[in-house]
């Protein structure tokens, strides 16, 4: 995580913002506001650190702007500076912390499956299949996605009622068995086409594109750089972030 998922990451989305920031305090403050068992003023105490730091390279870069992001968004007359940092601050935690996870806990679960693992090694031509099987078979986003009802709605015998909200599950949708026969193996040469790993509709994650190319880059590199990469602890040690909208692992030994 510290070595590799992180600054990959970390890296992809600073360069396409244009923006300059010390990783640690971004991390530290996008773990906070992940955090389940923070309270609102902690998160929000997390979010405005990271939102002034961003505000204040807003206002350098219309100073000097450049090939970036940030820059062309501050072409737009109609955007405060403010409402820049704001959908800075959202791309970096959603650019930052969801793709670094999704490296990490990809890493694992393929070290977990030897015989997966040996399958991508043997043609490295299906990384793009196995990136789909990996973000259905992990969601890493685990508590799915909250929507209000518009209007009565009659789903499978159930009324949900006009205002009522409705908690969505990304991770049961990507393992329903009518969808995807024995969803609970990893089987990187499944079609997993249809998951819903990055939403779904007018919410769909924007950084969709961006994520797929950096874990096929990502992890088509790592075992490529690394071709004996195995665990250095049994896979039942590794420490899972649980107690986080987005699930991980917080360190994951490897030896090669």
């Amino acid at each position: 995580m510290e070595v590799f998922a992180s600054p990959v990451a970390f890296e992809v989305i600073g360069t396409l913002l244009g923006v300059r920031l010390d990783r640690g305090s971004v991390r530290a403050a996008t773990e906070a506001m992940l955090a389940l068992e923070n309270d609102a003023e902690s998160t929000g105490r997390a979010w405005g650190t990271l939102w002034t730091e961003l505000l204040e390279q807003v206002r350098a870069k219309r100073a000097a702007p450049g090939d970036d992001l940030v820059s062309a968004l501050l072409t737009d007359e109609a955007l405060s500076d403010e409402e820049i940092a704001t959908m800075s601050s959202m791309l970096i935690t959603g650019g930052d912390d969801t793709t670094a996870n999704m490296l990490g806990l990809g890493t694992y679960a393929l070290l977990a499956h030897p015989d997966q693992l040996a399958a991508l090694r043997a043609d490295p031509a299906v990384i793009d299949t196995a990136v789909e099987e990996l973000l259905r078979y992990l969601t890493i986003n685990q508590f799915g996605t909250t929507r209000t009802a518009m209007q009565d709605v009659e789903l499978r015998g159930h009324t949900i009622r006009e205002g009522e909200p409705v908690t969505v599950s990304l991770s049961a949708a990507n393992r329903d068995p009518e969808r995807f026969p024995d969803p609970d193996r990893l089987d990187l040469g499944r079609s997993a086409v249809g998951h819903l790993a990055f939403g779904h509709g007018i919410h769909h994650c924007l950084g969709a594109q961006l994520a797929r190319v950096e874990l096929r880059l990502g992890f088509s590199g790592l075992l490529r750089r690394f071709p004996g990469l195995r665990l250095a602890v049994p896979a039942a040690e590794v420490p899972l972030r649980a107690a986080s909208v987005n699930y991980g692992v917080h360190r994951l030994p490897v030896t090669w």
